[in-house]
């Protein structure tokens, strides 16, 4: 195994690895809408979904991957009325085929969405 972080992404706020590279995988774990400095994003719902989705795209490049090589995400949303414009969002940053996809509600301390992702390292099917 093989711990990444990406120095453009939040660290950690507990004992837990940005991301870990394990069997042709990257496990990243969730990101949400705070700067390289851990300060939270203010802004829209687009703007904590943008934020948290180039945390994740900081933490797969340091791999040597993409999050258009996700093959499941996690979204985590404050409020359920924002699905459809995460639906909407989300395809700025993933590839097709969209991977798999749970989404749940969840009382996310002060923020809107936090995502966690398990990425493919390389081009083999």
């Amino acid at each position: 195994m093989q711990q990444i972080s990406a120095s453009t992404a939040p660290d950690p706020a507990g004992p837990y690895s940005p991301g870990m590279v394990h069997g042709g995988f990257l496990f990243l774990a969730g990101q949400g809408p705070f700067d390289a400095e851990s300060r939270l994003i203010e802004g829209t719902f687009a703007d904590q979904v943008r934020q948290t989705f180039a945390n994740l795209e900081a933490v797969a490049a340091a791999a040597g991957t993409s999050m258009r090589r996700a093959v499941r995400i996690g979204v985590y949303l404050k409020d359920l009325d924002d699905w459809a414009e995460f639906n909407e969002l989300s395809k700025e940053f993933l590839g097709t085929p969209y991977p798999a996809r749970t989404s749940i509600q969840a009382d996310l301390n002060g923020f809107l969405v936090e995502i966690d992702a398990i990425v493919a390292l390389d081009a083999a099917e």
